[in-house]
């Protein structure tokens, strides 16, 4: 074999030629670069529909969505004015027995002066603090270079490929990019950025002094020019080791590739596939084919490969912990969108991996997870957030759906438990935290039998799917009517959005639910939705409470009638299934209301419970899902009014979800 030494020399004489990832370093070894030409691969039947924000996919089971930040610009909580409402590209870690989180934010739009970096932590991973900010606001001196000029005094744009860095001696950095942009065209991520800084998070969430850890030197940014010091000016021993070892670890450092693209020999591979030289600016500047090299992450194989997984579908594999690598290359079966993909061994000794499997390859939606036992080959597609709320504020590149997914980095931290926990952004204006538990499956082999009284929080109702806005919480609550039972609270205030509670069953053709229900509070022209669905999400039973009627879905017929209600009771529903007559019948209270409604729309088979506090939008708009919208990326429409203020609280109720198989 040769000498490893040898090859990282090679390597390193490419590179700084210019002649793309790593040379013929693939070809060296032998067989265990048989999947170079496509590190990872998705093997499975399912694909998603571009017609559903869910993709028409069978669900997660048992999958927590919590809305660790709501944007809201005239009332931002922070209690500053004006809010900023572009959030995205958030990053998490758990260290120091809390789950510790950072996201960028703008004024409205992306690439637009005045950024920052903002903070919150959590105890569980469901309630979140109040967002700090973490990395303030940066005045540039005049810029003039990639043929713009900048004045002095403009506002900085950062850029976040990296968050978080445990030091093998204990001490949590932060960290981020200041860099800038002519117009909100321009990307801040190619090369000509100011630096990356780091500073310490300590014990009891204070920040430390903020340092350079690395300038982009090679474009002329250096400790004279910018307005913090190098990190080896500190006096603080621990903290320089921390940066130390941060910047010798080649596997973390390669997140930062896209924003240095330094040729200095900092990084082992260029991962772009081309360096082109700018004759305009005098000065190098580089490009990314068809985007490769961006928003780095890792895993390792069970036979010791590490995987390196890029945006836009790339991969590339080392045999020697990222000393070197082959070429990069499409993961062609990875339907990606642009925005981050995210792959990470979890508790049970599988692989998942987290992206947007977008059926046209533009729309971020859904975000779904596939599973592997090898770390190559990929099965078992599952939505894991299908919803896609409105866009509250305009602004481009403000895509919608669940985007820039990113898990807990290697060596950040492992919470307790055995779930996977995620962060993301929402329309890139809503920071998001999601936990998925493994082994993850998409069916249940049991009826459900759920009263709520063996939960001390809604994070112990096992099985259940919750999607909980800020303004629309999920928890459990003694039952107004008898005070020693528990029962299943959705309470919503938001004008915009839902509480949504998910409880899939054993798939069948004939099946009886049961449940109760409360309505205590509700706003007027406000209710509270049921429907049974079949595992792709089509809807044969609608049932829609509100302040006076229980009302049915209907297929042609104008029926059925509704059933009269009060609020401040309890209702125990009952509802008989039938797939082979394509009929439901039910009772309320023990009295039947109808024997045999029509479908609403025909199904083999049911397998979900979905109790929703408004109305249903899973269906993507058509033309939307075709062609990405006729728009000028994201520059389409007013803010939505009356989004900044709770609308009036409506709150209802669960108890008593059960379904049994009928003969």
């Amino acid at each position: 074999m040769i000498n490893k030494l040898l090859i990282i020399a090679i390597t390193a004489m490419f590179l700084l030629a210019g002649c793309g990832s790593g040379g013929d370093v693939s070809k060296i070894d032998g067989a265990w670069d048989a999947h170079a030409d496509e590190p990872i691969k998705y093997v499975g039947e399912n694909q998603p529909d571009k017609d559903y924000y869910d993709g028409a996919l069978p669900h997660a089971v048992g999958v927590r969505h919590y809305q660790a930040y709501r944007a809201n610009r005239s009332f931002p909580t922070e209690g500053n004015a004006p809010g900023f409402t572009y959030n995205h590209q958030p990053y998490l870690a758990y260290w120091g027995d809390k789950f510790v989180l950072q996201f960028l934010e703008g004024l409205y739009q992306e690439h637009t002066p005045p950024t920052r970096i903002a903070y919150a932590e959590s105890q569980d991973g469901r309630t979140w603090t109040a967002p700090r900010v973490l990395f303030p606001e940066y005045t540039l001196p005049e810029v003039a270079q990639d043929g713009i000029v900048i004045p002095a005094g403009t506002k900085s744009v950062m850029h976040q490929r990296m968050g978080w860095y445990v030091a093998p001696n204990g001490l949590l950095l932060a960290s981020g990019f200041y860099s800038f942009a002519a117009t909100p065209r321009y990307a801040p991520n190619k090369g000509l950025g100011i630096g990356r800084v780091v500073r310490e998070v300590k014990e009891d969430g204070s920040f430390g002094p903020i340092y350079f850890v690395r300038y982009n030197s090679h474009v002329g940014w250096n400790e004279s020019n910018t307005n913090y010091p190098l990190y080896t000016s500190s006096d603080d021993a621990d903290f320089v080791a921390a940066c130390e070892s941060l910047l010798a670890d080649k596997l973390v450092t390669l997140q930062w590739w896209e924003e240095d693209r330094g040729e200095d020999g900092f990084f082992v591979i260029n991962p772009s596939g081309k360096v082109e030289q700018d004759p305009t600016a005098n000065i190098v500047g580089f490009t990314t084919s068809a985007g490769a090299g961006k928003s780095f992450g890792y895993y390792i194989r069970p036979d010791g490969i590490t995987v390196g997984v890029w945006k836009n579908g790339w991969g590339a594999l080392s045999n020697d912990n990222g000393a070197t690598w082959t070429d990069i290359a499409k993961n062609k079966s990875l339907w990606t969108t642009g925005a981050k993909t995210w792959v990470q061994k979890t508790d049970d000794g599988k692989y998942s991996l987290v992206h947007d499997q977008s059926a046209t390859k533009r729309n971020r939606y859904p975000l779904a997870i596939m599973t592997s036992t090898d770390g190559h080959e990929f099965d078992n597609l599952l939505t894991v957030q299908g919803e896609v709320p409105p866009e509250r504020y305009q602004g481009i590149h403000k895509n919608p759906g669940p985007q820039y997914v990113r898990g807990i980095f290697p060596g950040n931290g492992n919470p307790p438990g055995d779930e996977q926990w995620v962060a993301y952004s929402m329309n890139k204006e809503d920071i998001w935290v999601t936990s998925i538990p493994t082994p993850v499956t998409g069916s249940v082999a049991e009826h459900v039998a759920d009263d709520f009284n063996n939960a001390a929080s809604e994070a112990d109702v096992k099985m259940w799917n919750f999607y909980m806005p800020q303004w629309a919480p999920i928890s459990l609550a003694n039952d107004p009517a008898d005070f020693d039972n528990t029962v299943l609270e959705l309470l919503d205030e938001e004008p915009y959005d839902y509480a949504l509670a998910e409880r899939i069953f054993p798939r069948s053709d004939r099946v009886a639910i049961g449940f109760r229900l409360w309505i205590d509070e509700l706003k007027r022209g406000s209710f509270f939705a049921m429907e049974v669905q079949n595992e792709h999400g089509v809807r044969p039973l609608k049932l829609r409470f509100d302040e006076a009627w229980l009302s049915f879905s209907h297929f042609k017929t104008r029926g059925p009638n509704p059933v009269k209600l009060e609020l401040g009771q309890w209702y125990e529903v009952r509802l008989l299934i039938n797939c082979s007559t394509q009929t439901y019948a039910i009772t309320v209270n023990g009295e039947a209301a109808h024997e045999a409604i029509a479908f609403g729309q025909q199904v083999d088979s049911v397998s979900r419970l979905v109790f929703r506090t408004g109305p249903y939008r899973g269906g993507a708009r058509k033309w939307l899902a075709d062609s990405g919208e006729p728009r000028a990326g994201g520059m389409y429409r007013e803010d939505l009014p009356g989004s900044e203020a709770k609308f009036g609280t409506n709150r209802f109720y669960l108890d008593d979800v059960n379904t049994s198989a009928v003969q």
